[in-house]
């Protein structure tokens, strides 16, 4: 029994860097989200600036773990907010596969072929370093955060 468990645990040891490589790294993200301030700011809901950027996009604050097209006033595209209608919500999986690809990720999501994006920047890799970032810094209320 003793030779069972100091298996167990000999093998849990080397398992469990395999699943922590599986989440994203915010520091990684912080850099990646150059990428991303042409178009978007991340803005608390009480007005602290946590990255400036531009407003083509929308406010990021609170997408991580919240839902698609949430942000007050801003003009959204007739894809996102089909999705949305639907219930998309921003899991680190939907995350990821949206910046990969904004526009193929709707058209499937929505099984609409001709759904459309208006972002057109994709990020081929880390999108998961991107939502472990906001996720830390602008989390979604009902995802743990302020």
């Amino acid at each position: 029994m003793t030779l069972r468990a100091t298996t167990l645990l000999f093998a849990a040891s080397f398992a469990a860097p395999v699943f922590a490589q599986d989440a994203g790294d915010p520091e990684a993200g912080e850099n990646l989200y150059n990428r991303c301030a042409a178009c978007h700011m991340i803005q608390s809901p009480d007005g602290d600036m946590i990255q400036r950027g531009g407003r083509v996009g929308p406010n990021l604050w609170g997408v991580a773990g919240g839902p698609a097209a949430q942000v007050e006033d801003f003009r959204y595209g007739d894809g996102i907010l089909e999705a949305a209608e639907m219930g998309l919500e921003w899991t680190e999986e939907n995350f990821v596969a949206y910046t990969e690809d904004p526009q193929a990720f709707l058209r499937e999501y929505t099984d609409n072929s001709g759904a459309r994006s208006k972002m057109a920047f994709k990020l081929r890799e880390g999108g998961a370093d991107l939502y472990a970032y906001l996720l830390e810094v602008a989390p979604h209320e009902d995802a743990g955060g302020s």
